[in-house]
């Protein structure tokens, strides 16, 4: 409740601060639907003052890690489909997932090339899209202060989901900015022992002057998950009549579930900062007789400090017979791990654009890594200590063609030469084709990337009080090429891709780290076609994936997504009026772990061939953006009954929610 306080008070600094410094211009916000593919122009360092005579009202653009590039985004002002994107918990994995039900709670992509790749601190990762990290991290730039706040909110007191949210932006002037945001997600879930809360804060800023410029932000989070470990019997949704003696209703909150008093804790913090000075000459402008700086060359260093801590803790002696072993108290689990990351990187780049002949960009890097583990305790049996200090040393290289109307390209390389992690490679490069196509101009985009990779400490060895490991995997070699074609004179956009992977590790059906020794190969294509009639708006995503060894990579064949609205107008009111479909085919579901957080195989279990179907009322007035949205409307009404996305953890029965979001952005 305490954080609850802080946000409204945080809102409460912000919204005077922009209405006070606000003028007479107002922004035109855009709207753009959200499944409107995103700029991918990432721009390079030497770009900043040709972006910055590109600035109307309001940009916004995202951070590479090591090199600080620029990639430019949408603003968060997207009317379309706003409900999906905030409130529905599955689709915070994207369109098809499995999760263990709650909004804010853990889950996993089931889309193979959506998957992130396993982080450092693998606890991380089920929470990927609740937890803040430099490339995530939005930075505008705005001519006047703007300030975005959100409440969303739904179904009642006892099964409630709210989600605040306020992001705060000024600038000082055209050169320097600084901005704030906080988040707080409070949900209460519809099954039993299922809640969930996170509160994350960050703030930021840029100086972006001729020669010298620098960018940097701290970002932290917190966030705590009640554990139920699932329901006890799938038949309390499947079959209800038969395992409570003829009466087909129950209460989802009076399902029995498996954890009673068990919590999963993750937090962390961030600081990131990169420092550049630019080398270049002023160039003098005849028609005007102003001088533009040029950049040729600069230097460059980027600092990053993280550290992050996972705890799983229950009190409840019960809880405990969950899980097959119980190596240090039979009374209670209280299980620590933490992990903390300095990264020091420096380079030199040479700019492209300064002279016709300079056609690309060329950077070359060296970075040192040092990374200090802490866990539960000592177990020296297996050579297993309580804190663990490592280091690494990598060079890198990054070649780039970021101007052109026709051809853009770049190719990316890491490895690493010394220190714990000295044979690591990692290797990415694609190119960007644009074929004009009558008024229009379709994208071509082709990649491939190489990575040979050590698995992350906790893989290699962790002690718990049910889980204790000491691993010695290989390195992980994986090869993935593929390509896409965008159409937006037609609203098509066809990919494919192809994966080879080689030593792959991943969680077994004991819930243990296990590495595959062969190879496996993943094949995906996705098709998305949008068609408008009029008001009439009908959006499909159709994915199929298939894996040369099921029994390690399980995943549903074919996965759809599909969108019917309407969209139109009331006066000055927009309104999208419709119905989405979330389908995948049937397969092996994966299980989770709530001790380690994570999701691994399991043989007995199949989920999906149901359609998850919500009924929505997005609108937009001004700068306010509200909805309406029934969720799972389907439920007990068509489809059948075996709605669960993972082994044991069903869906969200039907639910009531509605949001608002203002734009004070002046």
């Amino acid at each position: 409740m305490k954080q609850f306080f802080r946000i409204l008070l945080v809102f409460a600094l912000f919204l005077p601060t922009s209405l006070a410094m606000s003028g007479q211009n107002r922004i035109a916000s855009s709207p753009a639907s959200s499944n409107a593919k995103k700029s991918e122009k990432t721009e390079s360092t030497g770009q900043s003052a040709q972006w910055a005579e590109a600035i109307t009202r309001i940009t916004s653009w995202n951070i590479s890690e090591f090199l600080g590039d620029k990639t430019m985004r949408e603003v968060d002002t997207v009317f379309e489909n706003y409900c999906q994107e905030v409130a529905i918990p599955s689709l915070q994995y994207g369109y098809a997932s499995a999760i263990t039900g709650n909004y804010g709670a853990e889950g996993i992509s089931m889309h193979y090339f959506n998957r992130s790749r396993p982080g450092p601190f693998f606890f991380n990762d089920a929470l990927a899209p609740y937890i803040p990290t430099v490339e995530s991290t939005p930075f505008y730039n705005n001519r006047v202060p703007m300030t975005l706040l959100t409440y969303n909110t739904g179904y009642g007191t006892e099964q409630a989901q709210d989600r605040l949210k306020a992001v705060f932006n000024g600038n000082i002037n055209r050169q320097a900015q600084i901005g704030a945001w906080t988040e707080y997600i409070y949900s209460k879930g519809s099954y039993e022992n299922q809640a969930d809360k996170h509160f994350n804060f960050g703030v930021n800023g840029s100086y972006y002057g001729d020669h010298y410029q620098v960018i940097a932000l701290f970002n932290q989070y917190y966030s705590l998950n009640k554990e139920n470990g699932g329901i006890q019997d799938d038949m309390y949704i499947t079959d209800p009549a038969e395992i409570q003696g003829g009466n087909s209703k129950i209460t989802p909150k009076n399902i029995p579930v498996n954890l009673a008093n068990a919590h999963s804790q993750v937090n962390g913090r961030e600081f990131w900062m990169n420092n550049r000075y630019r080398f270049g000459f002023y160039r003098e402008n005849p028609e005007d007789s102003t001088r533009t700086f040029v950049p040729v060359s600069q230097v460059f260093w980027t600092f990053d400090f993280n550290e992050h801590r996972h705890q799983f803790r229950t009190r409840n002696a019960q809880d405990l017979t969950f899980w097959d072993n119980t190596f240090f108290d039979t009374s209670k689990t209280h299980d620590d791990a933490r992990s903390l990351t300095v990264r020091n990187t420096v380079g030199l780049s040479l700019l492209e654009g300064f002279n016709k002949w300079a056609k690309f960009g060329l950077t070359a890097y060296a970075q040192h890594e040092f990374n200090r583990y802490r866990q539960l305790c000592d177990y020296r049996e297996l050579g297993i200590r309580r804190i663990t200090k490592e280091q690494s040393l990598y060079i890198g290289g990054k070649l780039s063609k970021e101007q052109g109307a026709l051809l853009r390209y770049n190719a990316d390389a890491r490895i690493g030469i010394a220190g714990q992690n000295i044979g690591e490679v990692e290797v990415s490069g694609e190119a960007q084709f644009r074929v004009p196509i009558r008024r229009d101009t379709a994208s071509i985009r082709a990649y491939a990337e190489f990575d040979n990779l050590n698995p992350s400490f906790f893989v290699d060895e962790y002690v718990s009080n049910h889980f204790i490991w000491k691993n010695e995997f290989g390195k992980t070699r994986r090869l993935r090429f593929g390509g896409e074609i965008d159409i937006p004179q037609t609203n098509t956009n066809l990919s494919a891709g192809m994966e080879t992977i080689q030593n792959l590790i991943y969680f077994g059906n004991d819930s243990r780290p296990i590495q595959h020794s062969g190879n496996i190969q993943v094949f995906s294509a996705s098709l998305r076609q949008d068609l408008k009639f009029g008001i009439f708006n009908w959006q499909n995503s159709l994915t199929y994936q298939t894996s040369s060894n099921s029994e390690v990579l399980a995943m549903p064949t074919f996965s759809i997504y599909s969108n019917m609205f309407l969209l139109f107008r009331i006066a000055t009111l927009r309104v999208q009026f419709g119905v989405d479909c979330n389908y995948m085919t049937r397969y092996r579901a994966m299980a989770y772990q709530p001790a380690t957080m994570t999701f691994h195989n399991q043989d007995e279990i199949y989920v999906g061939n149901y359609p998850m179907m919500d009924a929505y009322l997005n609108m937009k007035l001004s700068k306010v953006r509200f909805y309406l949205l029934v969720s799972h409307f389907n439920q007990g009404l068509f489809g059948g009954s075996n709605y669960f996305s993972a082994a044991h953890y069903p869906l969200n029965p039907r639910r009531f929610m509605f949001g608002l979001s203002i734009d004070f952005a002046n």
